[in-house]
Parts: C-alpha cells; sequence; structure tokens
C-alpha cells in the first residue's frame, strides 16, 4: 500500500546561515541566488550568482552549470531555495545545500 502522506527522501541539505557562512570560504563552491532580479539588486551575498526560479528559463540556466561544484543556494526564507535545490538534485547535481532560514535570517554582510 502506498503512503500518499509521506514524503520522499531529500536529496539536498538544509544548513544553517553560520554552516552556509563558513562553506562560502571553500572552493568549488557556487553561491546562487534565486530570488527575482529586483530581490537581488536590493541586497545579496558577496560572489552570488542571479538565477531566478521564477523565470521561464530556470532550467535551461541551471543545466548549463558544473555538477562537481557544491552549490550553496538562498532565497529569502528559504523556501525557493529548497525548491530550487530539489530541482537540481532531479536533474543529478550531488551537492546542493540550502539556507534554511533564507536571507532574513543572514547576520553577516550583505551587498
Amino acid at each position: 500500500m502506498f503512503d500518499f502522506f509521506k514524503s520522499k527522501p531529500k536529496n539536498y541539505e538544509d544548513i544553517s546561515v553560520g554552516e552556509f557562512h563558513d562553506l562560502m570560504l571553500q572552493k568549488d563552491t557556487v553561491i546562487l541566488d534565486v530570488r527575482t532580479p529586483g530581490e537581488f539588486s536590493s541586497g545579496k551575498l558577496r560572489g552570488a550568482r542571479n538565477i531566478d526560479i521564477m523565470s521561464r528559463n530556470f532550467v535551461d540556466q541551471i543545466k548549463n552549470l558544473p555538477k562537481d561544484k557544491t552549490y550553496l543556494v538562498y532565497c529569502r526564507s528559504g523556501n525557493r531555495s529548497g525548491q530550487a535545490c530539489e530541482i537540481m538534485a532531479d536533474m543529478g547535481f550531488t551537492n546542493c545545500k540550502n539556507m534554511a532560514r533564507g536571507i532574513m535570517s543572514w547576520p553577516f554582510e550583505v551587498v
């Protein structure tokens, strides 16, 4: 019998802002901001690349990224970035980390 209410296991990791901050300093790490361009221009993490999850070509932009990197993904609250990690994992990315509570809870520098 199928349990329709049982969620499938996550194939990405939710991490704290502290862990996210520490990982940003490692090589082979890509910081992805999946908010809208407007949100991105109002303040972002240093070195972040903006790929809007709501844009029509989100999947096309993601599929061109190298799969051997660690992706640190964030949005405003952690919701859209979790969805982005899920999409990326389904596309074969094996090392995606979601900033669990989003940039709203980020205590460090924003540029």
